[in-house]
């Protein structure tokens, strides 16, 4: 059985940081695009991150997170990171991870078919 567990979430002031970690297990992780998504309440999921190694690490980001976020995988633990800096009200959501169908690390929901039960991300002002 897939299982993806996130972790890390909780309430920041904003400005502040979070680590969310996502652990896979029951199903090939390596090989896999791993990636992040965010849902606000009355808002549709949106894409927040992707990584994969393919010679050479590739990582894609939402514009609204480049250069504040960082996704970043270690594959002999099964998991997948996200490290949010900065970070705004905007923010606040429901952060979930999911693994890809293939290799490329995607950034439509419907390219991932495992996803985990997630994580609240509340960032007051």
């Amino acid at each position: 059985q897939v299982q993806l567990v996130e972790s890390g979430g909780g309430l920041v002031q904003a400005g502040g940081s979070l680590r969310l970690s996502c652990v896979a297990s029951g199903a090939p992780f390596s090989s896999y695009g791993m990636g992040w998504f965010r849902q606000a309440p009355g808002k549709e999921r949106e894409f927040v991150a992707a990584i994969n190694w393919s010679a050479g690490w590739t990582s894609r980001y939402a514009d609204s997170v480049k250069g504040r976020f960082t996704i970043s995988r270690d594959n002999a633990k099964n998991t997948v990171y996200l490290q949010m800096n900065s970070l705004k009200p905007e923010d606040t959501a429901v952060y979930y991870c999911a693994r890809g169908k293939t290799i490329v690390p995607a950034t439509s929901s419907y390219e991932y078919d495992y996803w985990g039960q997630g994580t609240q991300v509340t960032v007051s002002s």
